[in-house]
């Protein structure tokens, strides 16, 4: 077979797997398709499949193919971390500064510090940080993957339970919002490369100048044009970041970032996103799942998913409990949104992606955290689907 004929049957397995296990499974209450599609790629990567059928797995993932696939991956993440950038809403966070600052500080504080703690004991042992990483970057990356809140899931979640247009959904996309901003600006901290600093810097000034011609410019055309316009400054701040040693994700986000949603309907865009979910990112997740690594021994791999799944979850919880005291919610208040902020799927995937190309994390630690946020991702509705039955009102309560 010609590589053309190996590509279109590695689609036709990319998307055919999921889909049966997700219709034919009804595991859409505790995985939803986008779950299902994660962990397919897991299991027809290196570890299971490689492992189980590998001429099978060399047939059909071969260099030429996976190069392929992984053209299509980095377009599919660039666009949805540009959508994620664009669905910020940092007006109402600023509307309600005090509580969304409480809020969101103490849900990212308390899980980053819990998964630095993990971090330092995984450095007592060999194989788990990058090699051209420093102890600081390998330590706070870590941690801050425990602390991530996968927004773009965040609201497909929150569609599902009812709750996304109600003032509790309101309220926790504002929270996720704000702790959006923290996350991608403390990978910029990690990346920075003191020996590229000037590179950096130029991007980060011709970014600000061009920014500002850039939204004179999308308010003066019509909506039919700003989708194009918006796809070129996409392409154009992903380049540019990259070329200076941030990381083409890096500047997807900061290209949605400085775009304003109600420069666009609604509708379309939400039927963007889940037309890149449908379309493009199942090759991501596979593409993801071929970069996992069982190098040294699945019991060490799955002990550090599980410790790493502990101070995600507790942390976040520790976090959201206390600023529901301090703000004085309702009994019962701060459990669902805490629950619902530890959700973490694609932006932490997409986050410990980064570190790994970028050597700070090894495929083995890369492995571990994939385990922790698709475990983090199924725990979500099954746990808050029964709270939200018994606290109906608070759906409903103002913010």
């Amino acid at each position: 077979m010609n590589t053309t004929e190996i590509f279109l049957i590695a689609m036709a397995i990319i998307f055919t797997v999921p889909y049966l296990v997700w219709r034919l499974g009804g595991t859409d209450y505790f995985a939803p398709l986008v779950v299902v599609q994660i962990i397919a790629g897991i299991l027809l990567g290196p570890g299971v499949l490689g492992r189980a059928y590998p001429d099978y797995y060399q047939f059909v993932f071969n260099a030429q193919v996976v190069q392929s696939l992984n053209g299509i991956a980095w377009w599919a993440v660039m666009l949805f971390v540009w959508i994620a950038g664009i669905e910020l809403d940092l007006k109402k966070a600023w509307q309600h500064r005090v509580e969304s600052g409480i809020t969101a500080g103490l849900a990212l504080g308390a899980p980053l510090a819990l998964g630095c703690v993990v971090a330092l004991g995984m450095l007592a042992s060999a194989g788990w940080m990058g090699p051209k990483a420093l102890s600081w970057q390998f330590v706070l990356g870590v941690g801050m993957s425990c602390a991530v809140t996968a927004l773009p899931i965040l609201i497909l979640l929150m569609e599902k339970l009812e709750i996304l247009r109600q003032p509790i959904g309101q309220r926790i996309l504002r929270y996720a919002s704000v702790d959006d901003i923290a996350i991608w600006g403390v990978l910029a901290l990690i990346l920075m490369d003191w020996g590229r600093v000037g590179k950096q810097g130029l991007f980060l000034l011709a970014f600000a100048g061009l920014t500002w011609a850039f939204r004179h410019l999308m308010r003066a055309i019509p909506e039919r044009d700003r989708w194009f316009v918006g796809l070129i400054w996409l392409a154009l701040c992903a380049f540019g970041a990259d070329w200076s040693g941030l990381h083409f994700m890096v500047g997807a986000f900061l290209a949605g970032a400085v775009m304003d949603a109600d420069w666009f309907d609604q509708a379309q865009m939400d039927l963007l996103r889940q037309h890149v979910l449908l379309v493009m990112m199942p090759v991501f997740f596979l593409s993801t799942g071929l970069r996992t690594n069982w190098a040294m021994g699945g019991a060490a791999v799955f002990v550090a998913a599980g410790a790493l799944l502990l101070a995600s979850v507790a942390g976040k919880l520790m976090g959201v409990h206390l600023a529901g005291r301090i703000l004085k919610w309702q009994p019962g208040e701060a459990s669902i949104i805490g629950w619902l902020l530890q959700t973490k799927a694609l932006i932490m995937i997409i986050f410990a992606n980064i570190l790994l190309d970028k050597q700070i994390i090894t495929s083995e630690t890369f492995t571990a955290l994939l385990l922790m946020a698709v475990a983090s991702t199924m725990l979500t509705v099954p746990v808050v689907a029964p709270k939200l039955q018994r606290l109906k009102a608070l759906i409903f309560r103002a913010a």
